[in-house]
């Protein structure tokens, strides 16, 4: 399968994150911002970034997804992600989402994880997406609504409380 690495929207260009994005994506990673609910407010060491990138470029090479930087098209900046990754033992990886604080309340958020959804319904033929947030995470509530994505549950996970969303695949 012939895969488009590379996602636009109106505004944004969405290319996979490699190795050599190491340094901001541990920037954006450790950003307390986003690391409240990503990392559970933990700063993870640069060696757990880079594990992630060399898994990400095996997600993309062998499964066509992964994490997608998130950029202006006329820019390049890099100021967030959204892609689909594995979490709680899902039998396929859910949609995830995030951005540095100067870049969030834009729309951005949104506009990439639609890309994102598209492709993974088109392309991947996905029978549906999850996504999953810390309750207390309002934005990021607001972002899977808006995403047409229906609520499922609230569940514990490693002694959080955790939302789960879903949004189907209808032909």
């Amino acid at each position: 399968m012939a895969a488009p690495l590379i996602l636009t929207t109106t505004r944004l260009r969405l290319t996979p994150f490699q190795r050599q994005d190491k340094e901001v994506l541990h920037r954006i990673f450790t950003d307390p911002f986003v690391r409240k609910f990503l990392w559970d407010d933990e700063i993870i060491p640069a060696a757990q970034t880079e594990s992630f990138l060399e898994k990400n470029e095996q997600h993309f090479a062998k499964d066509h997804w992964g994490l997608w930087k998130i950029q202006q098209k006329d820019g390049e900046t890099i100021f967030g992600f959204a892609g689909l990754w594995y979490f709680f033992e899902e039998p396929q990886p859910q949609l995830v989402y995030g951005l540095l604080p100067a870049y969030a309340k834009k729309g951005y958020a949104t506009e990439a994880s639609q890309a994102v959804i598209d492709y993974a319904f088109q392309t991947l033929k996905f029978p549906y997406l999850i996504a999953s947030c810390d309750t207390p995470h309002q934005d990021s509530k607001r972002v899977a609504e808006r995403l047409h994505m229906d609520w499922v549950e609230e569940k514990t996970m490693n002694s959080r409380p955790t939302t789960f969303y879903r949004i189907d695949h209808h032909e």
